[in-house]
Order: structure tokens, then sequence, then C-alpha cells
């Protein structure tokens, strides 16, 4: 009847010293169990299927199906999940769109230590727990920051190496339609050049970490 009456926890992680810090931190909470463990979205979408978790910890960069594909599936088909993103980045442009798609709480990896269970009860309990000043960038973001696909797509190429003419001629515009974009981007991202743009799309999300 006790171990019914824990809040019964998912983490989704693929890097196992997240992992492990969890389920160290948890061990130590009466009220709290750590039910399962995944490593990738298609992975939380099988165990949360499964064991039907109280709370969620998904983190949102993993190789294969990625966490916020496996959010957006496990709150089609439970829409009462609750899911707390894991992220390293405080303006995550994933995260922010987790938010948007339901994800009721933000957790940044460096503030485990100190936010992890109160935010678990939090959720737990029915909060949103996203902080002030995370939610206030995140809602920046959207109105100023926003990449569009066709830029993302203009900038991933150009992350790959590829000059101004070899991004044109890949998706078929002209040079000048594509440094319009890079000029786009950079603006966007606040950027000083394409190299610290990369970087900066890289940190927030828009392109993938190498």
């Amino acid at each position: 009847m006790v171990s019914q009456a824990k809040i019964r926890i998912l983490c989704v992680d693929d890097h196992p010293l997240v992992h492990d810090g969890i389920s160290f931190a948890l061990q130590f909470q009466r009220d709290m169990e750590l039910v399962g463990s995944a490593s990738n979205g298609q992975e939380a979408i099988d165990q949360f299927r499964r064991l039907l978790p109280d709370v969620t910890l998904m983190d949102l960069q993993m190789p294969g199906t990625g966490g916020l594909e496996a959010l957006e599936a496990i709150r089609y088909e439970f829409p009462k999940a609750r899911i707390v993103v894991l992220t390293t980045y405080s303006g995550d442009v994933r995260a922010a769109r987790a938010i948007s798609a339901g994800a009721v709480g933000y957790l940044l990896k460096s503030s485990l230590r100190t936010e992890l269970v109160r935010t678990i009860r939090d959720v737990h309990q029915g909060l949103r727990c996203i902080p002030p000043q995370i939610a206030a960038s995140l809602a920046q973001r959207y109105d100023v920051d926003d990449l569009t696909d066709r830029e993302i797509e203009v900038l991933r190429l150009v992350a790959a190496g590829n000059s101004n003419k070899l991004v044109g001629d890949h998706l078929s515009i002209t040079e000048e339609t594509v440094k319009s974009h890079m000029k786009n981007v950079i603006s966007k991202l606040r950027a000083r050049d394409r190299t610290h743009a990369v970087q900066i799309a890289m940190q927030r999300g828009f392109l993938a970490l190498p």
C-alpha cells in the first residue's frame, strides 16, 4: 500500500550520469519511486504505455526519436500525462516547443540537485513549473528569435560547410536569396557572423548538437 502512494517517476535520458544522478536523488525521497528509464524517444513511449508513471522526466536531445517527438506522441495518447522537460540550455528552442506541446515543467540539468524534488512534487500536484525568467525568455524567443523552416534549412547547410552558392544550388534558390536568409538569421540570433550564428543555433536547439 505504501508503494502505491508514492509518486511514480519515469526518467528518459541517454546520458548515464544524468540518469544515475536522478536515481540517486530519488532514492532518499520516501514519497517517490523511480519505476523505469529510457534512453531514447521510442523507448520512452513504450515505457510510458507499460508503466503509466505519474511524472516523466524527458530529455529533449536523444538519438533516434527525440524527446519532443516522444512528448507529442505520449500527450496525444495520454492527454493528462505530466511531463517535465530536461535541458542543458535555458533558451533551448526545443524546450519552448515542448512547453507549447503540453509539457508542464522545465528543468535545467544544472539545477537538478536543487530543483528536482520540488519540481516533481509540484508537477504531481497539478502545478506548472516554469521559472519566471525562463518563461519570459521563451515568450521573447517566440516573438523575436524564431527562425522559419527555410532559414533553418539554409543554416543547416551553412553549418555543414557549404558556400552560399552550394546552398542555393542544393535548395534551388539564388545565391542572393541565400544571403538574404543568412542576413535574417544573423539578425534574429543577434550573431556576429555566420559561424557565431551556427554556434548560437546549436545552443538554442535550432540545429542538433554534433
